[in-house]
C-alpha cells in the first residue's frame, strides 16, 4: 500500500476537493498543529462610480479579456507601486 501525501495546494477549492475525497484519520501520524493563519483574507473595498464610468471600465476590461474588477485592481496596484 502506498502512502498518499496531503495536498500542499494554496487553493481553497483544491484543498476542499482533496478533503472531500479523503479521511483525516488516515493522516493522523502526519498532522501537526499550526498556530499562525494559513490563509490570508483580502480586504474588499467598495468604490462609487457613475453608470457610464462602470460601462467604460467594463468595455476596457472586455477588450483585454479580463473581468472589470480585475482591471480596476490592476489600475489601483499600478498607482500604488508608482506613488
Amino acid at each position: 500500500m502506498s502512502i498518499e501525501k496531503i495536498s500542499q495546494t494554496d487553493s481553497v477549492e483544491k484543498m476542499a476537493q482533496f478533503w472531500d475525497s479523503h479521511d483525516l484519520t488516515d493522516f493522523n501520524d502526519r498532522l501537526e498543529e499550526v498556530t499562525e493563519p494559513v490563509f490570508r483574507r483580502e480586504t474588499v473595498v467598495k468604490i462609487r462610480l457613475q453608470p457610464t464610468e462602470v460601462e467604460a471600465v467594463k468595455q476596457a476590461a472586455n477588450l483585454r479579456g479580463i473581468s472589470y474588477t480585475d482591471l480596476i485592481r490592476e489600475w489601483v496596484l499600478e498607482k500604488v507601486h508608482t506613488a
